[in-house]
């Protein structure tokens, strides 16, 4: 498993912003999907966004469309979530994520079996 680490969590008024950081050195070769998840107590874990490497697409859950927006520095290796006007709702643990894709055309899925997952970081948003 390849190491990944979250970074950028905390506490947060609605409405204000956080960026999540995600150290992905370890991905230095190949085509990956990474991801971003969150899971708040009580509920089951749910994708949050998709970046596919190489294409740099991107897709995103319903609840944060528009609002957050995933992306990638190639030279750091490191994988961002901005998340802007965060609402209470969104207090919840994020995990970075990633797992290897098989060729360049193929799709990424938050369902994937394979992923490799980071520890997570704390996102608390209070009204």
């Amino acid at each position: 498993q390849v190491p990944l680490v979250e970074s950028g969590g905390g506490s947060v008024q609605a409405g204000k912003s956080l960026r999540l950081s995600c150290d992905a050195s370890g991905y230095t070769s190949g085509i990956y999907c990474m991801a971003w998840f969150r899971q708040a107590p009580l509920k089951e874990r749910e994708g949050v966004a998709l970046f596919r490497t190489g294409v740099d697409d991107t897709a995103y859950a319903d609840s944060v469309k528009g609002r957050f927006t995933i992306s990638r520095d190639n030279d750091k290796k490191t994988l961002y979530l901005q998340m802007d006007r965060l609402k209470p709702e969104d207090t919840a643990k994020y995990f970075c994520a990633a797992y290897p894709r098989t060729n360049y055309y193929q799709s990424c899925i938050f369902t994937a079996p394979n992923y490799d997952w980071g520890q997570g970081t704390q996102v608390t948003v209070s009204s």
